[in-house]
Order: C-alpha cells, then structure tokens, then sequence
C-alpha cells in the first residue's frame, strides 16, 4: 500500500534538488562572468548620467560634437 505523504516528500526533495542546482549555477556564472557584468552595468550608468564611455573617444582632443545632457 503507498503512502500519500511519502509521495508528497518525495516531489518536495525533488523541488528542492532543481532549486540547489540552480542557485549552484547561478553563482558559477557569477563568479565566471562577475566582472564583465559589473562592467556592462557601470557603463550603462555612466551612459546614463550623459558621461561618455567610449574608449575609442576618450583621449580625443579634436573637440568631437557628441552632445549629452551635460550640454543643455
């Protein structure tokens, strides 16, 4: 004869093993790719605050017309 709440315990272990392996991958991938995001996410809020984040145009002297909010 089966158990009704053997079968219940058995779907919560197996809900709580896809929840562990899913946070175990989710700090591999931070822990991988931690740095590239906290990059991506600062040059967004310094594209947002109108600061220009292109490294290509960093040291340029020739006065390029990009305007940002800084300009108004």
């Amino acid at each position: 004869m089966t158990n009704g709440r053997n079968r219940h315990g058995q779907g919560m272990t197996e809900y709580i093993i896809i929840v562990a392996l899913v946070a175990i991958a989710s700090i591999a991938v931070v822990t991988l790719f931690g740095n590239q995001i906290r990059e991506l996410f600062s040059a967004s809020t310094q594209q947002l605050q109108g600061n220009n984040v292109d490294p290509a145009s960093a040291g340029d002297p020739s006065g390029s017309t990009n305007k940002s909010i800084k300009d108004f």
